[in-house]
């Protein structure tokens, strides 16, 4: 999954966005609103972590910039500013999660896969399809009850699929949301990443479709019905 990262302080920065790569986590990081807006126009991020005391555009100013204009990603602010009524006025202007810093790295991933489950309808943190069984939470795999070992790139690939159940998605897509913008990137590192994936579980879990991308089959060719 993608983060857009919007911290101007430098330190803090640098730390959050190794921490959540650390965490399985693609990060593009922005030190001002600018950018910020900038990015989030050409990129679909899957969550948000904005600073609000930011130098030009402020980051309250972009937070309301984005929900006038129906961009619903979800957001989470990660402030100094811990006075309750700076709280209600950053939830009430369309923040979905409101931290105060500092932060415990922790917490903070755990809060991020809280609100990308939500956006994608998928409270419960073990998701099932048919024999594969994902926790989102313990980011741990099963295969007709056995744990797999997969790296952090084949395990983001497998939580993009089971997040968009039946839907083709593109390579381009896939490389958007596995990848951020400082990360060197083979051409055929997405084709590698899904052979280990067939490997390791069934040469059809995913199913290619020519000239257009991969999509994830359906449960109950999967080994059993979706839960």
């Amino acid at each position: 999954m993608r983060l857009l990262l919007v911290e101007d302080d430098a330190l803090l920065g640098e730390g959050l966005a190794a921490g959540l790569r650390a965490c399985d986590f693609a990060v593009d990081w922005f030190r001002s609103g600018q950018e910020a807006q900038s990015a989030a126009a050409l990129t679909l991020y899957d969550a948000v972590i904005l600073d609000l005391g930011l130098p030009g555009m402020d980051g309250m100013t972009l937070l309301r910039y984005w929900r006038s204009s129906r961009h619903t990603v979800p957001v989470l602010v990660l402030t100094a500013r811990d006075a309750l009524e700076q709280r209600i006025a950053g939830l009430d202007a369309g923040a979905d999660d409101y931290l105060i810093k500092p932060v415990a790295l922790q917490e903070l991933a755990a809060r991020l896969r809280a609100l990308i489950r939500r956006s994608h309808g998928k409270a419960d943190p073990v998701w099932s399809h048919g024999a594969l069984e994902f926790n989102a939470s313990a980011r741990a795999v099963r295969w007709r009850g056995q744990a797999l070992d997969l790296t952090a790139k084949e395990l983001a690939l497998l939580e993009l699929f089971l997040s968009h159940p039946g839907r083709i998605l593109s390579k381009p897509f896939l490389q958007e949301k596995l990848y951020d913008w400082g990360e060197e990137l083979e051409s055929n590192a997405l084709e590698v990443h899904i052979h280990h994936l067939r490997k390791k579980t069934s040469s059809d879990l995913i199913r290619t479709v020519r000239g257009v991308g991969y999509v994830l089959t359906a449960a109950e060719a999967a080994g059993g019905a979706a839960s």
